[in-house]
């Protein structure tokens, strides 16, 4: 029985993945396309903004942390 409930639980789970993703699926434009190509460059300005916010934060916690040190 309980295999059963998690052959069910998995599966449905299974099946949803695409509602979760954050990713636009750009190939349901043509590739030469205007709307292929705004698709493309937002995708790619979403990455970049969230790498760099990454490095960033990144960045500022090593520093809080190095000069806690150094004051003590």
């Amino acid at each position: 029985m309980k295999n059963v409930i998690f052959l069910v639980i998995l599966f449905s789970l299974s099946f949803n993945t695409h509602s979760f993703s954050n990713e636009t699926d750009c190939n349901e434009f043509k590739k030469l396309s205007v709307n292929y190509m705004k698709c493309k460059a937002n995708s790619v300005k979403k990455k970049a903004i969230s790498k760099t916010k990454n490095f960033v934060d990144d960045t500022k916690s090593f520093q809080r942390k190095e000069w806690s040190k150094e004051k003590n």
